[in-house]
């Protein structure tokens, strides 16, 4: 069984957990998963990497050396394990309510050689968020490695989930004249194989160079309330028997095309790729 067989901190610390998320716009489980699990989901990432990366329009760049790649839940065996984690679950439920819905699976990776990329957030804030302090979608993260100081960790400006971002370039990207405070507020993190961190995807964050010789694969997971509207920005598909297959907890809330066989995705993240590969 890949969820740890110890009393984990998925449900007792949950509250804990929900008003860290609101506070700072991330938090995290630890320990969700074995590492033999996150030793698996990588050899999955590493091969959907390599067929995108084959192909044009298969792995958008997120800055020298830095590519994302959109892939579908078929090509990654611990899906439904994911999905349907009784944190993830209760965390969704909580946030975005009983009838949320998983838009978005994809990776990251940057490789050594990797620069700082700008500060930024994943998508324009919407009325709800930085009006009405309401979370819309949330993004769930697990590394494919234990992460180290010189791997480029993930800095993420805590509570700036809620700044309405008008004045971002568009819509995403803070000027460079407010990189210092961003800085000298953010928070480095060293997850390890297993943990689950979950985010808002608007909380101002970036990638930091990667000064080793080894790469840095993170899992992501969209996730949005009813309404929300990221699904449009994504091509993510299933085949009806893998949908019907799924436990019914995972199947209900996978918000995606069903075809009969699946196509390369394409990637979308366009201006995203633009403003990052200038830096």
């Amino acid at each position: 069984m890949p969820i740890q067989d110890r009393p984990s901190n998925a449900l007792p610390e949950l509250a804990a957990a929900l008003a860290e998320l609101r506070e700072a716009g991330i938090t995290a489980c630890r320990g969700a998963f074995t590492a033999a699990w996150a030793d698996r989901m990588r050899e999955d990432v590493e091969a959907a990497f390599e067929e995108a990366a084959a192909r044009p329009g298969g792995a958008v760049g997120r800055g020298p050396h830095r590519y994302y790649v959109e892939i579908h839940p078929e090509q990654l065996r611990g899906f439904a394990e994911l999905a349907g984690h009784p944190w993830v679950r209760s965390v969704c439920e909580a946030v975005l309510g009983p009838e949320y819905e998983i838009v978005e699976l994809g990776f990251d990776i940057p490789f050594a050689g990797a620069v700082d990329q700008p500060w930024r957030r994943d998508f324009p804030s919407p009325p709800a968020t930085w009006r009405d302090h309401v979370y819309t979608s949330l993004a769930f993260n697990l590394t494919a490695v234990d992460t180290r100081e010189d791997m480029g960790p993930f800095e993420i400006a805590p509570g700036t989930q809620w700044e309405r971002g008008d004045d971002f370039e568009h819509a995403m990207f803070p000027s460079r004249a407010a990189y210092p405070r961003y800085a000298s507020a953010a928070r480095r993190k060293l997850p390890r194989r297993g943990d689950i961190s979950v985010r808002s995807a608007l909380t101002v964050h970036r990638g930091t160079a990667n000064r080793s010789s080894d790469a840095r694969p993170v899992l992501v997971l969209g996730v949005d309330a009813p309404g929300a509207g990221n699904a449009g920005h994504h091509d993510m598909a299933v085949t009806p028997g893998y949908r019907d297959a799924l436990p019914a907890g995972v199947r209900d809330h996978l918000h995606c095309a069903v075809v009969d066989r699946l196509t390369p995705i394409v990637q979308k993240h366009t201006i995203e790729g633009l403003v990052m590969g200038a830096d």
